[in-house]
């Protein structure tokens, strides 16, 4: 039995410890935001939080989460609140959406350690994360937006 917090909330699972973090996310606990991009850590589709450090959960082992925190892009924000969230929609990010679940997870964490990234603060965080759809431009207008609202008090 694996004990860990999941967006807040405590989740006891009997799950083989050797399973992938997001198989359990996605299969036993219904959070399918986070998506299954490569498989191999590659393309950061799969990154969500553990103990507020990014993690590429296709390839964590669901026992590394045990007594600890995770976050996925369901527990970013329950109503699409949150400054990342609020900018990706005004700089109409997503083409496909594939990748943004990872690429929001990833850019929280940037914003967490740097609030007012510079394009290469952001271009170095972000570059373990593809978007196939290339937009890379308003991804990073988008963060460079969220830390300007998180600067001025917009936080949720």
């Amino acid at each position: 039995m694996l004990s860990f917090i999941v967006n807040k909330q405590r989740v006891n699972l009997d799950v083989d410890p050797s399973t992938p973090l997001l198989w359990v996310l996605r299969e036993n606990l219904g959070l399918t935001g986070t998506k299954y991009g490569c498989g191999m850590a590659q393309c950061g589709a799969c990154t969500v939080h553990l103990n507020g450090e990014a993690v590429r959960s296709c390839v964590a082992p669901v026992s590394r989460a045990a007594g600890k925190e995770v976050t996925t892009i369901e527990g970013l924000s329950p109503d699409l609140s949150h400054p990342l969230q609020r900018a990706w929609i005004a700089e109409d990010v997503p083409q496909c959406g594939y990748c943004q679940s990872g690429q929001l997870m990833s850019a929280a964490v940037l914003l967490r350690e740097k609030p007012q990234p510079t394009d290469e603060d952001i271009d170095e965080a972000m570059t373990g994360n593809i978007c196939r759809c290339g937009t890379y431009p308003r991804i990073r207008k988008a963060i460079h937006r969220a830390a300007g609202m998180m600067t001025k008090g917009e936080a949720r």
